[in-house]
């Protein structure tokens, strides 16, 4: 463990500074190991007056980091300006601003890496064949979730000058981002304080391929929680989705998942929340115009 951790502190070390997103500043590391999985790349962004202090900051993790602050980086020439957002978020003085942690997806093998794996375990058969056909390999987000959980946050936390309980670490993500926030939340309650679930691609697959096995996912996912949640404990979990493109699929599954954080015991608006986007699709421009709203809720102070 000490040998990976050092190797992922001198892979660290080749870092490259980026152009301003506007205030703050953007550090972007490549090549970076992690046991088990691909190959990772981080960027990372400062808040503004970050350089200048001996201040200690919260941090937030998100996937899909390629997708975050530059549009020339993004899959879709589309990105969540999640920098923008957050510092709309700390404009509004209900936010701390936020160390943001993008980890970008590792391309082909983003789907293996973020589907839950303890959900996978639990899938039906003939669910579980068609994650493994959508996966094209072992589902290695267990092994992701330990890489973050323990080298990378160790390595962010003696590298930045951060808050490091759990209830300053946060977790974002989308589509199938979503799933992986969800994952990290429920599996490492000592680690993660708080998660973001958006536009969480439920179905886990093509939704058109179960739409006869909706009640199969559903129990699956009900299961899932129904055995992790336990009681709030002062941690907190936003929920969403659109109406349109791959959203329109995810309100049957989303609504058994809210009932299932209701009869848990968490309470909707302190602990929890679930909104609907008319009209909005499933892709970055639909996310970013609601990112400041997910940050205010979601990281404000208590």
């Amino acid at each position: 463990m000490f040998r990976l951790f050092a190797a992922l502190l001198a892979l660290l070390g080749m870092a490259a500074p980026l152009a301003a997103q506007g205030p703050g500043r953007s550090l972007e590391y490549d090549r970076v190991a992690a046991q088990g999985l691909p190959d990772q790349r981080l960027t990372i962004w400062l808040p503004p007056g970050y350089d200048a202090s001996d201040k200690h900051y919260p941090v937030l993790y998100m996937h899909d980091g390629h997708n975050l602050f530059d549009v020339t980086k993004s899959n879709f020439n589309k990105i969540w300006a999640a920098d923008k957002a957050m510092l709309a978020a700390a404009a509004s003085g209900k936010v701390e601003p936020h160390i943001i942690i993008g980890i970008w997806a590792p391309g082909n093998d983003r789907y293996r890496q973020y589907l839950p794996r303890s959900a996978y375990d639990a899938a039906p058969p003939a669910l579980k064949a068609q994650m493994d056909s959508a996966g094209g390999g072992e589902i290695i987000s267990d092994r992701y979730l330990a890489w973050i959980a323990g080298p990378l946050k160790a390595w962010v936390d003696a590298s930045f000058r951060t808050r490091t309980g759990r209830d300053d670490t946060a977790i974002v993500g989308s589509s199938m981002g979503g799933l992986m926030s969800c994952y990290a939340f429920l599996e490492r309650p000592e680690v993660f304080g708080k998660a973001g679930c958006i536009s969480s691609h439920w179905p886990a697959v093509d939704p058109r391929a179960v739409a006869g096995e909706d009640s199969g996912v559903k129990a699956m996912w009900d299961g899932w929680l129904a055995g992790r949640l336990g009681a709030p404990d002062g941690r907190r979990v936003w929920m969403d989705h659109g109406t349109a493109t791959l959203d329109q699929f995810y309100a049957p599954y989303q609504q058994a998942i809210d009932a299932r954080f209701a009869a848990s015991g968490w309470q909707k608006g302190r602990d929890w929340e679930s909104r609907v986007y008319e009209g909005a699709e499933h892709e970055e421009n639909a996310w970013a115009a609601r990112l400041p709203e997910i940050f205010g809720w979601l990281l404000a102070k208590d």
